[in-house]
């Protein structure tokens, strides 16, 4: 104390004793604890009031859903909450008011004690509002210390502290048959071969498992289960939806799919290829066709509706898939008001609707723009030539670059197209209500506007003639304008498919209304109809050396049907991108405010160095940035190997969701996915799967069951139902007869007759044959109004819409499908020949491998006893009843065959087949 006089040492000492004896007061009674705003505070909100001051309603002009309005003076000029004074907030006045006409909320009961005791002790400490907790940056985190032999890598750290927390004890490790079993039913989809598990059976190697984990992840089989689960979230379907629900070409982002999978591309490369991968420079083939994903959005070919209300349909389908694959999130609501829970503003969805709105498709029948695979090695070799000529033609290698790579995409896209529905104008003809083309009658005219010709001196036209002779004068910015082109359309033999063809067109620059006039002075008829214009710069070198042959050969790869079509995505570009503005209550007819692409504010920020397009945001996404991405994912993964997401609510990480049940192992799970895994789901897949926490038995007791039901605390391993996919694969593996070829369009497997009655359509089910009778459940033909009803019935979505998790029920028609369905059927015979098979002689032995066969356990005593009851019935019944057996096998016709069936139908049928233990 040097420096202080020695009077007021006194002084010093005694406020220094004061203070410390308070601390021990306050240390030893207790303090008041600090009350979390995401934990305590916002479900009270959003239970008592967020519904009349939040998104949808903001009455008296108070909200709760964003701390600046919260705390701002609402209508009556009072503030509702004054950080630090209790006494002064509104809010607290209203909701203790003994007068039921002035107490909040309005209706029901007041708030009960505790909660008012919450709502005030939060605004006394201050008000904080914290930031919901999916929202906030990854944390570096390590797994906590835990003193135990059991765990094997930091996520067994992370469970065992929360084991150990509620004084549980983990599981032992499963037995090697059921490990086997459960690992490859989860990477691959289908059961071990009896070959497999005899081979891991015999491995008493330290890393024999791991081994397993290595060859089931390099088999071509995970990409086909993984695929499974991605097609749910892309709404992947064989048909465009709505009431003629007709067919659609898109098998193609499905093989791509399984073979992203299988190649492990990095989840980022992943996200980005499917949401923008036409934006990259110069796009592959693969990389189009990755775009798919959003072309799997419905598309209304009914007579007499509007293209725009459907294209609009569509755009807001990709937002709210988008947001819901990525983000987790519920963007569907946003659409019409700000987000009811989250702080998400109206505006916000348009910003986002904005990134989609510059797609070129515009629910027009062809469902154009397609990317074209040619199928026969001459055109792809045409493709070469043509590509070859132009880059000879200029001299320039970056100008050079350019040109062939816009002739390669218009002979694989013909974009930027202009649809017959764009024409106004029309005179003397019509936008047929069908199919939206232009059909004009001699004398008739329509108009194009606000066309961009600089640098185009040619017009291609996808046209029918139908049986008529005549021509199309080209008129620039009137009637009487100057003329720019002539099309002559010639003598057409008969109605046939769209024919391309071109004229030159008088170069022009700028902006221009362009005029078509139609005339055919000795028919009555409709001159033509016209699916599209499209203007381009003409095949340069003309007049040179091989030009006619290579403008023939460009002529012919345009016109040629030898092509498989997929719907991609192509971006509007110039004049003819779209403005996007606000939809007033949603309504797409009534038009607010302008809005730029953009990100809500409550989410990291979009850098100024990222492009304002499809590109931009896929790069947000998975920018490391973004923690909602990599938590979303990992929770996804993690749902399909426990049945249930750290988040419950897969596909709500907002405010509504359910909190996470490990938060610090989400978190750490996420960190390791964006770095020390670089976005590889296949180690991360390996990292869970390797852990002692994913190996364990899922045998449960009466006092675990009651404690905890769902298996959140994971004390146990996980036991669940196989997907539909999986039940029917499981079925054919076990039966002997799963195919095993990759790719190509959807099959046909058998169903039952007369489901595809649907009115104006020509769609029929065409079962298939030979091993395409047996392939996957995932390249089975899907159309949205009537899936494939054995799946249906085992709760697969019709995949009109995304569904990121499937609701699991229990319902006696999927006990009447694995029973009765042909497939099934047909699959409990193929068991029956396994089994006799491989026991000729003994009934006892065959019933043993039947088991074996369908489950990779030896069958116990009580098991074998009833099996063999059911054969003795079984079998007397036959021989009683010879035609029954004849009606259940056909051809296959014997008592000992029909009686195993049976017997092998019953196997399938038990839990244990059914299930994942």
């Amino acid at each position: 104390m040097m420096g202080i006089p020695s009077g007021q040492k006194y002084t010093v000492y005694l406020f220094v004793g004061l203070t410390v004896l308070s601390f021990g007061l306050y240390i030893f009674f207790g303090h008041e604890e600090q009350v979390d705003y995401n934990r305590d505070i916002k479900p009270i909100l959003n239970k008592n009031c967020i519904a009349c001051h939040g998104g949808v309603k903001k009455s008296a002009q108070f909200s709760l859903l964003f701390q600046k309005e919260a705390y701002s003076k609402n209508e009556s000029g009072e503030r509702a909450i004054v950080p630090g004074n209790p006494e002064e907030s509104e809010m607290i006045r209203r909701i203790t008011h003994h007068d039921p006409e002035v107490r909040m909320p309005p209706e029901g009961d007041p708030l009960p004690e505790d909660e008012i005791e919450l709502l005030t002790e939060w605004i006394e400490q201050g008000a904080q509002w914290g930031e919901h907790w999916a929202y906030q940056e990854l944390e570096d985190l390590e797994p906590p210390e835990v003193d135990a032999e059991w765990s094997n890598n930091g996520i067994d750290q992370f469970i065992l502290q929360k084991l150990n927390e509620e004084e549980l004890n983990p599981s032992p490790r499963a037995d090697k048959r059921t490990l086997l079993r459960r690992v490859t039913l989860d990477l691959t989809g289908i059961p071990p071969t009896q070959q497999e598990l005899e081979t891991f059976l015999d491995d008493n190697s330290a890393d024999a498992y791991e081994k397993v984990v290595d060859r089931l992840l390099a088999s071509p089989r995970y990409g086909e289960r993984w695929a499974a689960m991605w097609m749910d979230l892309a709404r992947y379907a064989d048909s465009k939806g709505y009431e003629k629900d007709g067919h659609r070409s898109i098998w193609q982002y499905r093989d791509w799919l399984i073979k992203a999978f299988n190649e492990d591309k990095p989840f980022d490369e992943f996200t980005i290829e499917q949401l923008a991968g036409d934006l990259l420079p110069n796009p592959t083939k693969k990389q189009l066709i990755a775009t798919a994903f959003h072309r799997n959005t419905m598309n209304n070919d009914e007579g007499g509706t509007n293209d725009e209300e459907f294209r609009v349909a569509a755009v807001i389908d990709r937002v709210n898939t988008t947001w819901n694959v990525w983000q987790g999130t519920t963007m569907e609501c946003v659409q019409c008001h700000a987000h009811p829970y989250d702080p998400i503003r109206h505006e916000d969805f348009y910003k986002s609707y904005a990134y989609f709105n510059n797609s070129a498709d515009e629910d027009v029948p062809s469902e154009a723009p397609n990317l074209r695979t040619f199928t026969r090695e001459e055109d792809q070799q045409r493709l070469n030539e043509i590509r070859q000529w132009v880059n000879k033609q200029i001299e320039n290698p970056k100008q050079s670059k350019k040109e062939v790579q816009d002739f390669t995409n218009l002979v694989r896209l013909t974009e930027p197209k202009i649809h017959g529905h764009s024409f106004d104008q029309i005179k003397k003809g019509t936008i047929t209500s069908t199919n939206s083309y232009l059909a004009v009658k001699h004398g008739g005219h329509a108009r194009l506007t606000d066309v961009d010709l600089t640098g185009k001196d040619r017009m291609f036209i996808s046209y029918r003639a139908g049986r008529t002779t005549g021509e199309v004068e080209i008129r620039k910015d009137s009637l009487k304008g100057e003329s720019i082109g002539l099309w002559d359309i010639g003598k057409d033999d008969g109605p046939r498919s769209f024919d391309i063809t071109s004229i030159p067109i008088a170069p022009q620059e700028g902006k221009h209304d362009l005029y078509f006039v139609f005339r055919d002075p000795g028919n009555k008829g409709y001159v033509n109809n016209i699916e599209w214009v499209l203007f381009h710069q003409s095949l340069p070198g003309k007049g040179k050396p091989g030009y006619e042959k290579a403008r023939e050969k460009f002529a012919s790869l345009l016109n040629t049907n030898e092509v498989i079509e997929t719907p991609v995505m192509v971006e509007l570009e110039g004049n003819r991108a779209r403005t996007t503005r606000i939809f007033e209550r949603g309504n797409w007819m009534v038009h607010g405010d302008t809005v730029k692409p953009g990100v809500p504010e409550v989410l990291n920020p979009m850098p100024d160095e990222y492009p304002e397009s499809r590109l931009g945001l896929a790069r947000w996404l998975v920018s490391k940035e973004n923690p909602l991405t990599a938590r979303v994912t990992v929770n996804r993964l993690w749902d399909k190997l426990f049945g249930t997401g750290i988040v419950e609510t897969v596909s709500d990480f907002g405010s509504q969701g359910y909190l996470p049940s490990h938060p610090d192992l989400l978190d750490w799970l996420a960190l390791q996915l964006m770095n020390k895994h670089d976005w590889s789901v296949k180690e991360l897949l390996k990292q869970i799967v390797m852990s002692a926490t994913y190996q364990q038995a899922s045998d449960t007791s009466p006092e675990l069951r009651e404690l905890d039901p769902d298996n959140r605390l994971l004390a146990r391993g996980p036991r669940i139902r196989l997907t539909a996919e999986q039940l029917r694969d499981q079925a054919l593996a076990v039966g002997g007869l799963l195919s095993d070829k990759m790719y190509g369009p959807s099959v046909m497997p058998p169903q039952p007759d007369g489901l595809w009655q649907v009115v104006y359509s020509g769609l029929e089910w065409k079962t298939s044959e030979g091993e395409d009778k047996h392939r996957r459940a995932l390249y089975t033909y899907w159309r949205r109004t009537n899936p494939y009803p054995s799946m249906v019935t085992f709760d697969a979505p019709s995949r009109e819409v995304c569904v990121a998790q499937r609701v699991n029920t229990n319902t006696p028609l999927q006990a009447l499908v694995t029973l009765n369905d042909p497939v099934f059927v047909e699959a409990a015979q193929g068991l029956a020949e396994r089994m006799i098979k491989k026991a000729p002689k003994s009934t006892e032995e065959q019933l043993k491998t039947g088991y074996r066969l369908a489950m990779k356990q030896d069958i116990d005593p009580a098991k074998l006893k009833d099996l063999k009851n059911l054969y003795s019935d079984t079998k007397a019944h036959f021989q009683q009843h010879p035609k029954e057996a004849e009606e259940l096998m056909g051809k296959k016709h014997n008592v000992q065959l029909a009686t195993l069936t049976v017997v092998s139908s019953a196997i399938m049928n038990l839990d244990e087949f059914m299930t994942k233990s």
